[in-house]
């Protein structure tokens, strides 16, 4: 299974990919772009119609599969709100977790956290250490989970976490993430291609967030001058950078001459590994995105993962895995301007 998905994910992003399971998975695009563009036409249409809470509602999401960067900007979003003396809620649906997401979870009410990444899934963990203020919640009923915040915490604004397709809650902002690198694959259709939905979703778009993991951004600069000409739509640039890289246990940061094992489970590993160019990596080992980790998959030896696979590792009694802390700048003040 693991191995498919990964030749999956390489087609993804192969525009010259060829073969009997290109073609496959092109059928299986055919009703995938049915469903998914009947879905948008009723909403659009107005024949279905999102429910609507009493708080400001933001949509962070993106159009692909995979890891963008959207967990750092909604931390980045939930802070500045709490800066600003509103009361922030994360929904999330809490994929990974073992907490069942048909009820609601509290994971975090801003300042205590009551489950541990385990339970409550890598991404609302760290929400849950990196958002502090946020309240915190999953279930797979978004409109339930918004509901609970508001009742119950008087959350004034709610932040979806990866809920561009979540149409059934009605959003005031629908931020959209796309990686400078990545961009949209192979431009084909679930399960041929990485895109979620059609190019009918580009007019749902109020805000994009162009995401560079690089040194060097003039790649990530020229697409956001690009989009913003092409798609008439804000668009602004998020600079992910490697900042540190520490110990789990004791929090003494790694050398730079050091011999490591690079580790990770995420939707982009190549881009994590490509962090770590100035240390000498003698191996890598990726699992599948949100792998639950067990013991026999640590090695021996310096392991370096990333910060999100950080918090399940945590549990393990071991000083020889540290974390790569990752600083994002972008304008949080200029992409909510007018908005909240």
């Amino acid at each position: 299974m693991k191995n498919l998905k990964t030749e999956i994910t390489k087609i993804h992003y192969n525009k010259e990919a060829k073969g009997l399971l290109v073609k496959v998975l092109e059928f299986a695009s055919l009703f995938y772009g049915i469903g998914s563009g009947l879905k948008n036409l009723l909403y659009d249409k107005n024949i279905l119609k999102p429910t609507k809470v009493n708080a400001f509602v933001i949509s962070v999401g993106n159009l692909t599969t995979g890891g963008v960067g959207k967990t750092p900007v909604v931390a980045q979003i939930a802070n500045y709100l709490v800066s600003q003396g509103k009361k922030p809620a994360i929904v999330s649906r809490g994929y990974g977790g073992k907490l069942s997401n048909k009820q609601i979870n509290l994971i975090s009410d801003g300042e205590k956290i009551y489950y541990n990444a385990n339970l409550a899934g890598d991404e609302p963990f760290w929400l849950s250490e990196n958002a502090k203020g946020a309240i915190v919640v999953t279930s797979k009923n978004r409109f339930a989970a918004a509901k609970y915040a508001i009742e119950k915490f008087g959350a004034t604004h709610i932040i979806l976490d990866d809920g561009f397709q979540h149409r059934k809650l009605h959003r005031d902002l629908d931020i959209v993430l796309s990686d400078s690198e990545k961009g949209f694959g192979n431009e084909k259709l679930l399960p041929a291609g990485p895109l979620r939905e059609g190019t009918e979703a580009f007019k749902r778009i109020d805000r994009m967030v162009i995401v560079s993991k690089n040194i060097d951004h003039s790649r990530a600069e020229k697409i956001v001058k690009i989009t913003q000409k092409r798609m008439k739509i804000p668009t602004f640039l998020c600079k992910t950078e490697p900042d540190c890289i520490y110990n789990l246990k004791t929090g003494e940061h790694l050398p730079s001459d050091a011999e490591i094992t690079a580790m990770c489970a995420i939707g982009q590993p190549e881009q994590f590994y490509a962090f770590l160019k100035d240390y000498k990596i003698t191996s890598t080992k990726t699992f599948d995105d949100h792998h639950s980790y067990i013991e026999s998959d640590i090695p021996e030896g310096t392991i370096v993962t990333t910060e999100k696979d950080a918090v399940k590792l945590a549990k393990f009694n071991r000083n020889n895995i540290y974390a790569l802390k990752l600083k994002i700048n972008i304008n949080i003040e200029e992409l909510l301007n007018g908005c909240c």
